[in-house]
């Protein structure tokens, strides 16, 4: 495969490649906060978070579904604006953007790379690519040069003229890849580039995506796909991790009015409610909350967050106090008197 227009091969071997760069933008993330409503309900998967990439670097963002990988794309291409925190990209603050500003950013220094490729079905592949440039005003026939350069650079020279219903998916993905360069954005973010790929088409891919990070460039790739952890230069673990929990059950003593745990947090213990009652408090994006299940004394709660890596979807309150003991998994399972590796028992309710 061909390098990138701005790059040369280290060597054989190095799949990574290095570049001439008429400047450096590096990406600077500060306690960064994204909370949305979902079915009116506030969700926060991104909370206080830090993030520092300099330009040339690939970066992961790994984790399970819901833990923020898509909204935190979205957030660095100004298509979503957090709550609170900053998004810089060189010496542009990003979440500060506004007006003609806003539309210069997200036209001309990021580029989006989608899941599901995006391709205009009726155009060809050097007109899909095409699009950006005529919408920046570029004239036609130097668009179309522009196009054409960054199809040979990504091995679709013979793939010009076809739509995306004659292309396969690494072919797509690959047409999908040359239009987010059209502008030789600083900043290139990819969500799922691999998901509908096969193992003979991913590896184009893969070897194409570890190009663009190149001094000048900065790649940011949301994924489920472990084959991409070896080609990273740092991985961003979003799904959240409790601190590590004593094996031992842990008993607490709640006064009334105590909060347990708040929704949104890291989950790592399964409760079981000895003496009162714990009232699960589900909170809407309007501030308002929702009394979801009310746990009497001998019923137990909070086992999906550490059993699937779950932030609390709810929180849990001791309105006129409670005693609770904490169990990890296994010990719950324990407890339960099922053997270690089966599933727990089938909740009542969604507790978590």
């Amino acid at each position: 495969m061909r390098t990138l227009r701005r790059h040369r091969a280290r060597s054989a071997s190095d799949p990574r490649v290095s570049a001439t760069p008429t400047r450096h933008d590096d990406l600077e993330i500060t306690d960064l906060t994204i909370t949305y409503s979902s079915g009116g309900y506030a969700v926060t998967p991104i909370d206080g978070l830090d993030l520092q990439v300099a330009s040339g670097q690939l970066v992961l963002l790994v984790g399970a579904s819901g833990c923020g990988k898509t909204t935190l794309l979205s957030a660095m291409a100004s298509i979503l604006a957090p709550m609170s925190g900053t998004i810089r990209v060189g010496d542009t603050e990003v979440t500060a953007l506004r007006g003609r500003d806003l539309v210069d950013y997200r036209r001309h220094r990021v580029g989006i790379v989608f899941q599901s490729f995006n391709l205009v079905p009726s155009l060809t592949a050097t007109e899909n690519v095409q699009a950006p440039l005529w919408a920046a005003g570029m004239p036609r026939r130097e668009a179309r040069a522009r196009a054409q350069h960054l199809l040979e650079q990504v091995d679709l020279d013979n793939r010009l003229d076809h739509r995306p219903g004659d292309l396969s998916g690494g072919q797509a993905q690959r047409v999908a890849i040359a239009r987010a360069l059209a502008h030789d954005p600083p900043l290139v973010l990819a969500d799922e580039p691999t998901a509908h790929l096969d193992y003979i088409q991913v590896e184009g891919v893969l070897r194409l995506l570890r190009q663009l990070a190149a001094p000048g460039r900065i790649l940011v790739v949301a994924t489920h796909d472990e084959r991409l952890v070896p080609l990273a230069d740092q991985v961003v673990e979003l799904t959240p991790r409790a601190a590590p929990a004593s094996t031992h059950p842990r008993q607490r003593v709640l006064p009334p009015g105590t909060m347990l745990f708040a929704q949104g947090d890291p989950g790592d213990l399964v409760y079981v409610v000895e003496d009162g009652q714990i009232d699960l408090v589900r909170h809407r994006i309007d501030g308002t909350g929702e009394l979801v299940a009310t746990i009497p004394a001998g019923g137990y709660f909070g086992e999906l967050a550490p059993l699937y890596g779950l932030r609390r979807s709810a929180t849990a309150i001791a309105p006129r106090g409670a005693t609770v003991t904490g169990y990890t998994v296994p010990a719950f399972r324990a407890r339960q008197g099922n053997v270690p590796d089966a599933p727990l028992p089938p909740p009542r309710t969604d507790r978590r």
